[in-house]
């Protein structure tokens, strides 16, 4: 057994790597080539990289594209370059522009995960007769009693255990993440040990295809004229103000709402289908319940039907907080949480925890979709 758990010598072991150019995915490729695996490397080409190379910050960029070329060259590895910029725009640009016209504040970076890296990029690693797609994720993968399990990063600073909710057993079969056991600190040391050309690169800060955190603008120009105005109600549904599209508020907002108020004003929902603003003082962002969707379940067997403990991840900078959960009819879960939170936002996700292992998750539901669970 390799240190992958895989029976095989690491030299009988080929080794996809998902490589953006960043250096997490570039010291991925080198750990598994200095430790005698058969690498290749794969970079995903997944929007116009003409534009993007003009904006640094940004991942799987042309520059991006160039570097983890470069990063290839240097470890003496394959590399090729994958176009799936018609998969990404269905899969995730598409999907974001319409959660944000129906009130909800997405993260594409999941379903970019869900859909064209564990699902696409793995169907190819596997046509490519590789035994595993291995990644620069901060997660760990652990064999249980029951099969592969997901858990959290060492360094929780860095955990990215949130984004890979949606992750099946399936494919954790054959996923990898080598640096789940290793602090960022460590990995940038790596990096310089082993010269590799991406050494002192920048993390990625921005959504790959959202220059300047301008979400409204990709929306609005995605769905030209579908952002219309209307009011601003309080809780009472009095009008205390308007907006210029409900694409332009998250909730949760605070700033940027223009209304003259003796005391602050936060979104507390939105209501696209009646193109209104809810606001309120922060007490009324407070909920203790929530319905999620479209659950992923890694626990043992199926999801229980009797309410469960375990802990919840409703942002992705929030450490988990005490919850009960339990199955609903259609896929989705009904979560109660100890203490009531502020800033649910409908589309987010509400990730299940058991200690540093990954329950699970679902996406947050609407609450005028709640009981449907909206799908």
């Amino acid at each position: 057994m390799n240190s992958l758990g895989i029976d095989k010598a690491p030299a009988e072991t080929r080794v996809v790597v998902g490589m953006s150019g960043g250096v997490d995915s570039s010291v991925t490729a080198a750990l598994l080539t200095e430790a005698g695996f058969e690498v290749i490397g794969i970079t995903l080409q997944l929007y116009d990289h003409g534009a993007a190379t003009r904006r640094p910050g940004a991942c799987c960029a042309g520059q991006d594209i160039h570097d983890a070329r470069r990063v290839a060259d240097a470890l003496g590895i394959p590399h090729y370059v994958l176009d799936y910029e018609a998969r990404f725009r269905q899969s995730v640009i598409e999907d974001f522009a319409d959660s944000y016209l129906a009130g909800e504040t997405p993260i594409p970076c999941v379903r970019c995960n869900q859909t064209v890296k564990f699902r696409d990029l793995l169907g190819t690693a596997r046509d490519l007769g590789a035994d595993a797609l291995a990644t620069g994720h901060y997660v760990r993968r652990r064999q249980g009693a029951g099969g592969p399990e997901l858990h959290r990063a060492a360094d929780t600073a860095r955990d990215q255990s949130y984004f890979l909710f949606a992750t099946t057993v399936e494919q954790l079969q054959f996923l990898r993440f080598p640096l789940g056991e290793l602090a960022k600190d460590e990995t940038r040391a790596h990096a310089q040990r082993l010269r590799l050309p991406v050494a002192d690169k920048a993390d990625s800060q921005d959504i790959c295809f959202v220059p300047e955190g301008s979400y409204a603008g990709v929306v609005d120009a995605l769905r030209p004229g579908a952002a219309e105005p209307g009011d601003i109600v309080d809780v009472q549904g009095n009008v205390v103000g308007r907006h210029e599209g409900v694409i332009h508020y998250t909730v949760g907002q605070r700033r940027g709402l223009g209304i003259a108020a003796p005391e602050p004003l936060y979104v507390v929902r939105l209501e696209p289908r009646e193109r209104r603003v809810v606001v309120g003082p922060r007490p009324a962002l407070l909920k203790d319940r929530l319905g999620a969707y479209g659950v992923n379940w890694l626990g043992a067997a199926h999801m229980p039907d009797d309410a469960i403990e375990v802990r919840v991840k409703l942002r992705s900078a929030q450490e988990p907080v005490p919850a009960t959960v339990r199955a609903v009819a259609g896929g989705g879960a009904e979560v109660v949480l100890d203490e009531a939170q502020a800033g649910v936002a409908p589309g987010q996700a509400c990730v299940f925890y058991d200690g540093e292992r990954v329950l699970g998750g679902g996406w947050i539901a609407r609450q005028d979709a709640a009981a449907g669970l909206r799908a």
